[in-house]
């Protein structure tokens, strides 16, 4: 019976392995093959969540095609917009075009929810993969639209609607991965460095989408989407999930017992956890609600900032504001690692985010008031605006996520990772459907309209500051609670020190 378990354990370890490990094993020298297969994981994971995010992107910078000025190209027919696309040609273009925002990050944030619990469930390679895949289907269905020549919003509402519930796929399934390789420690600066992938995936996607918006804009959707699924069939092949398939030493998760000892968990083993028993995890809540402003800011660049651009600074063209949109997520990279860096120095995240959160939103104001003025103020605020913006986003997705994920509190069940990301980053979605949401619906037609938005952006940075305030005072308290405890072993050994020389003397 027991021969029989062990066949079982190792046919099933074996089932999970890709077909490219076993030129990976050839590869990296057997010595120091858990740390090769460490930082291949992180690598393969980043440029893997890059791809979800340039196939993202694409939407954002062809709303100024879809709807355009044509009065400067001197139409017979006297029509201001004998050039848009159909059915954005419209009055009521803003409305339409933030609810195909809205419709995809609403079925993003229902699908996130769904997708971390079956994550968990099943094998993270396969769920990837096929996440990937169609996410690619779907993102190049937007452009099949422009060959085609369809101009009903019914198809391009669902199309959004379904791609949104298969790019949900993404985000906990590699949170998961990368947890599972990398234990507690300096998780902030490593997860700051690699979420950097948001940002990448967002300026490629801006580049790529921007080569072809002018000419035929239905590529623009189509590259993104072979490279998703291209990268998905890269996934399949190398991606190992747990570091015990392929026979590497699991990491440390977590300290215990009176003497601070490390335990190594080997996750492949361990059961699942319930959404509800996930929700009960300290700080997961406070994290989520603050998640899903600081989101909602977030997002609302990302799907607007480029129509902002074209519409405020003069002489801006459609590809010209993609690019330029791209020194958002520039400043967003730096913003991450710094945050991620510091969570780790004080290994207090909370008030991090907090700190991070009350600087964005003032920053925010600033760049609409003062960003119309000059192209070198607007770049330059664009990239502080984007350091402030992202840094808590990308600190709570990724390393208070991970750390949640692995709590003390599930008595070193770890396995929870999925779902806790899923329920934090889903909650932050749904912050992210309503930022766009509210931006469409504000109708940021002209200077008045900006600025109601970004009024709105500011007060959404200062709600998500104070969902923070009890978790700052509860790592203000282990901060003191650790100060009187290194006092008081400073004293027993100045009283130690004091008896021993008292009796040699």
């Amino acid at each position: 019976m027991e021969k029989f378990e062990v066949d079982f354990e190792r046919k099933s370890k074996m089932a999970r392995t890709p077909l490219g490990v076993h030129l990976l094993n050839k590869v990296f020298p057997s010595s120091s093959r858990t740390e090769w297969y460490k930082y291949f994981t992180l690598i393969l994971t980043f440029f893997a969540y890059t791809t979800y995010h340039l196939s993202r992107k694409p939407i954002g910078v062809v709303k100024g095609v879809l709807h355009q000025n044509c009065s400067a190209l001197n139409s017979e027919l006297g029509d201001s917009c004998w050039c848009c696309w159909s059915p954005f040609d419209k009055g009521d273009y803003e409305n339409l075009l933030g609810a195909l925002d809205y419709a995809y990050l609403f079925a993003y944030a229902l699908g996130m929810f769904c997708s971390g619990h079956i994550a968990e469930r099943m094998d993270l390679r396969y769920f990837l993969t096929l996440g990937m895949l169609l996410s690619g289907l779907f993102t190049s269905a937007m452009g099949f639209a422009y060959f085609s020549q369809i101009h009903v919003f019914s198809y391009f509402l669902s199309v959004q609607i379904i791609g949104g519930l298969f790019q949900a796929t993404g985000w906990p399934s590699v949170v998961a991965v990368v947890g599972n390789w990398f234990g507690k420690g300096k998780r902030g600066l490593i997860m700051g460095i690699w979420n950097s992938h948001t940002s990448v995936g967002n300026i490629l996607g801006s580049v790529v989408a921007g080569i072809f918006v002018q000419d035929e804009w239905g590529w623009s959707f189509i590259v993104p989407g072979l490279i998703i699924a291209g990268m998905g069939m890269i996934v399949f092949c190398f991606l190992v999930v747990y570091p015990s398939d392929v026979g590497c030493q699991p990491p440390v998760q977590e300290r215990q017992g009176a003497g601070n000892q490390e335990q190594t968990l080997d996750l492949s083993q361990q059961p699942p956890i319930t959404f509800c028993g996930a929700l009960l995890i300290p700080g997961v809540i406070e994290f989520s609600l603050c998640l899903f402003f600081a989101k909602l800011v977030s997002y609302s660049f990302l799907f607007w900032l480029p129509f902002y651009l074209l519409n405020n600074l003069p002489n801006v063209g459609d590809r010209q504001a993609a690019y330029l949109s791209t020194l958002f997520d520039i400043g967003g990279i730096f913003g991450g690692i710094l945050a991620g860096y510091l969570a780790d120095v004080t290994g207090s995240s909370g008030i991090i985010s907090f700190l991070t959160l009350c600087l964005a939103a003032p920053v925010v104001f600033l760049y609409n008031f003062f960003g119309r003025t000059s192209y070198i103020v607007n770049i330059v605020l664009m990239v502080i605006t984007g350091f402030f913006v992202n840094g808590p986003y990308a600190l709570i997705t990724t390393a208070v996520s991970a750390d949640l994920g692995t709590h003390e509190s599930l008595h070193g069940n770890a396995k929870a990772l999925s779902t806790v990301t899923a329920i934090i980053d889903g909650t932050g979605t749904i912050g992210a459907a309503v930022g766009p949401l509210l931006t469409g619906l504000i109708s940021p037609t002209n200077e008045a309209g900006w600025t109601y938005v970004f009024l709105m952006l500011a007060g959404a940075e200062v709600i998500g500051a104070l969902f923070m305030i009890r978790q700052v005072f509860k790592e203000l308290k282990s901060w003191r609670n650790k100060r009187k405890s290194y006092q008081l072993i400073n004293e027993v050994d100045s009283d130690s020190e004091q008896i021993v020389t008292g009796s040699v003397a």
